[in-house]
């Protein structure tokens, strides 16, 4: 077993992903299919989950939507290119709401994580969320879920330095799940 901050942790029994600078490139406010380019290894790392019979999700801010940038069937189209390239999901959540709208479900808050684990059947705490900031982490954290960070460009330093889990790729970060680095 894997112990990080003083407690014995088990492997997940789901892995949730964020979209943007995680598993695909990030453009921002995309709402073009042709645009989706995945993230290097994002395939292999998620079909070898997928092979473990580990349920994988995502989890997605999309202000653009609320913004006005981008519509919620653009969105839908991007989400549907990114399963073409990247195989099934078993839950996508998606936050369209801006910061200021006050939802429940807008990345640092736990909506997108809990209803996700609700919906795979799967108690939050055995859960894994990997993401590239710390929104991602806060999420995790205010679910009772497990946080990965994979630090991008855009990445902070004080996210990296404040991350429960630090990783150099998406392999690197699930591999620290099973406690195989």
């Amino acid at each position: 077993m894997n112990t990080s901050a003083g407690r014995s942790q088990t492997a997940p029994r789901a892995v949730l992903f964020d979209r943007d600078g995680t598993i695909v490139v990030d453009v921002p406010y995309n709402g073009d299919p042709e645009l989706v380019r995945p993230m290097p290894g994002a395939r292999a790392v998620l079909d070898g989950l997928r092979s473990r019979g580990i349920p994988v999700g995502v989890v997605t801010n999309q202000s653009g939507i609320a913004r006005g940038f981008v519509t919620r069937e653009q969105v839908d189209a991007v989400n549907a290119r990114v399963e073409e390239l990247l195989g099934p999901f078993d839950v996508w959540e998606v936050c369209p709401h801006g910061v200021a709208d006050g939802c429940a479900c807008r990345k640092p808050g736990p909506g997108m994580v809990l209803s996700a684990s609700a919906r795979l059947g799967v108690d939050p705490s055995d859960v894994a969320v990997v993401g590239d900031i710390g929104a991602d982490m806060g999420a995790a954290a205010a679910a009772g879920a497990r946080g990965v960070l994979v630090p991008t460009d855009i990445t902070l330093e004080e996210e990296i330095l404040s991350a429960p889990v630090v990783a150099r790729d998406l392999a690197h970060a699930v591999e620290s799940l099973w406690g195989t680095q």
